[in-house]
C-alpha cells in the first residue's frame, strides 16, 4: 500500500500523523507508546464518529480541561450544579446536565420522568408497582438503544399515526418518545409529536445523540418544546466518548440527577460521571459554539474533494458528495464503481484499507455497492493520505 519511507517522511509535515509514530515527545521527554505495547494500532478515521471506531478525539479544550480536573479534588455535587448551570445557559436550555453518553441520558431522563423526585419511587426503580409503566414511540423510531428507557422498567407502546397516539394515551402513560434520526421514517414529524403530547399533557424526550451539527440543532427541539433532549458528547461537540448531555425542563433533570451518582441505591448508579468529563464537557460546548462552522462546512467539503479528485481518472469509478439528511449531517464521500472493471467490491476495499499501513477506517456503513468515506474527523492532511491509499487499491484492483 503507502510505502514505510513515504510514511515516515509525512509523520513530520502533517498535523496529528505523530500518533501513528513509534513514541511521542512530551517536554522533551518520551511518552510510552500504549498502543504499541498492547498491539492496538492507531488509525486515519476516514469514517466518522462510530462509537466502535472510538468516535472523535477531544478538542484541544476539553483535553486541557480534563487534564485540568484530573489534579484536583472537588464537591462532586456542587460541580454537577456549576457544570450544567453554565451549559444551559451557553444553550439556551432551562437546564442541562452532563451524563455517561447519550445512552445514559436517556436511562437517567426516563428515570427522572417516572419517580420525579420522590426517594421510595427512586430506590424501586425498575420496580414500577403503583407508577406509569408505559412510552409511547413510534414503530419506526425503535432502535438499539431505546434498551436504555426500558431498563428502567417500562415497555413501549407503538404507534404509527395521530389517531393510535389519541388512543394509546392513558393512565399509565409515562412519556412519548421521539428518535431524531429517524425523522423522515415516522408518519408523525417532529413538531406534531410535541403538539400530540401537549394535547395530554406528557412529557417528551428527543434522542439528538448525533444531530450535531448543525449548531442550532443543540436548541432547536428544546424550543420546538420537547421537554428532553439528549445529545452525544463524544461525537461532533468532540468532548469526552464517555459523556452526554441531557438538557431540558428544569425540574426534570433535577430528578434525572436524583437517580444517579453520586446518590447511591440508584438505578443509574453505575453511569456515574466524574469531574473529568464535566469540565470536558463543557469546555468542549464552549468551544463548539465559538467554532467558525461555515469554514469548517468547506474544509469538509474541501477533503472530499481532494480525495475524489485522486479516483477521478480511474475507469469505472466516480464518487459524489452525500449529506445526511440527519444524523451525522456533513460531507461524506460515496465512491462506486463498475464491478466488470473493478475486481474487488466496496467491502473489500474497506477490508484492504484497514489493513494497510497507514490502517484507514471507512465507514461501517459502506455497503457492497458503495464505498463510504467520511472525511470530518480526519487530522488536517490525512485526506491525501487517504485519497492516495484509495488509489492504489483501486488501481491494483483494476481489470
Amino acid at each position: 500500500m503507502f510505502g514505510r519511507r513515504r510514511w515516515l517522511q509525512l509523520l513530520g509535515t502533517v498535523p496529528g500523523l505523530s500518533a501513528y509514530g513509534a513514541s511521542q515527545t512530551s517536554r522533551g521527554g518520551v511518552v510510552r507508546d500504549y498502543f504499541k505495547d498492547l498491539g492496538v494500532r492507531p488509525f486515519i478515521n476516514a469514517a466518522g464518529t462510530f462509537t466502535a471506531l472510538t468516535a472523535s478525539i477531544m478538542a484541544p479544550e476539553a483535553q486541557q480541561a480534563w487534564n485540568y480536573a484530573a489534579g484536583h479534588f472537588v464537591p462532586l455535587g456542587k460541580l454537577h450544579d456549576a457544570v450544567g448551570e453554565r451549559i444551559a445557559q451557553l444553550i439556551g436550555a432551562e437546564a442541562a446536565m452532563v451524563t455517561s453518553g447519550a445512552a445514559g441520558a436517556l436511562a437517567v431522563g426516563m428515570a427522572g420522568v417516572l419517580t420525579g423526585d420522590d426517594p421510595d419511587k427512586i430506590k424501586r426503580l425498575p420496580d414500577l408497582t403503583g407508577m406509569k409503566t408505559e412510552v409511547i414511540i413510534q414503530k419506526s423510531h425503535r432502535f438499539g438503544y431505546d434498551h436504555s428507557l426500558r431498563a428502567c422498567g417500562i415497555h413501549f407502546v407503538e404507534v404509527e399515526t395521530a389517531e393510535q397516539v389519541h388512543g394509546a394515551v392513558g393512565e399509565k402513560t409515562a412519556l412519548m418518545f421521539f428518535f431524531n434520526d429517524a425523522s423522515y421514517l415516522g408518519k408523525i414529524g417532529d413538531e406534531e409529536w410535541v403538539r400530540l403530547a401537549r394535547q395530554h399533557n406528557i412529557p417528551t424526550f428527543n434522542d439528538c445523540a448525533a444531530d450535531v451539527p448543525p449548531v442550532g440543532n443543540l436548541s432547536k427541539h428544546l424550543k420546538m418544546g420537547f421537554d428532553l433532549v439528549a445529545f452525544s458528547g463524544g461525537k461532533g461537540l468532540r468532548g469526552p466518548q464517555s459523556a452526554g448531555l441531557l438538557l431540558g425542563r428544569k425540574d426534570l433533570v433535577a430528578a434525572a440527577r436524583l437517580n444517579t451518582s453520586p446518590n447511591s441505591d440508584t438505578l443509574t448508579r453505575g453511569m456515574k460521571v466524574n469531574k473529568e468529563e464535566m469540565l470536558a464537557m463543557m469546555a468542549a460546548v464552549e468551544a463548539y459554539l465559538k467554532r467558525d462552522h461555515d469554514a469548517d462546512w468547506r474544509e469538509w467539503e474541501r477533503r472530499c474533494n481532494v480525495i475524489a479528485n485522486a479516483i477521478s481518472g480511474i475507469k469505472g469509478v466516480s464518487a459524489s458528495i452525500n449529506v445526511p439528511p440527519v444524523a451525522n449531517h456533513v460531507p461524506h464521500l460515496n465512491v462506486e464503481w463498475d464491478a466488470a472493471v473493478i475486481r474487488k467490491t466496496p467491502l473489500e476495499i474497506r477490508q484492504l484499507l484497514s489493513e494497510g499501513t497507514p490502517a484507514i477506517e471507512v465507514s461501517p456503513k459502506t455497503t457492497a455497492e458503495t464505498l463510504i468515506i467520511g472525511v470530518w474527523m480526519m487530522e488536517t492532511g490525512q485526506e491525501t493520505i487517504v485519497a492516495q491509499q484509495l488509489e492504489q487499491a483501486l488501481r491494483r484492483a483494476s481489470a
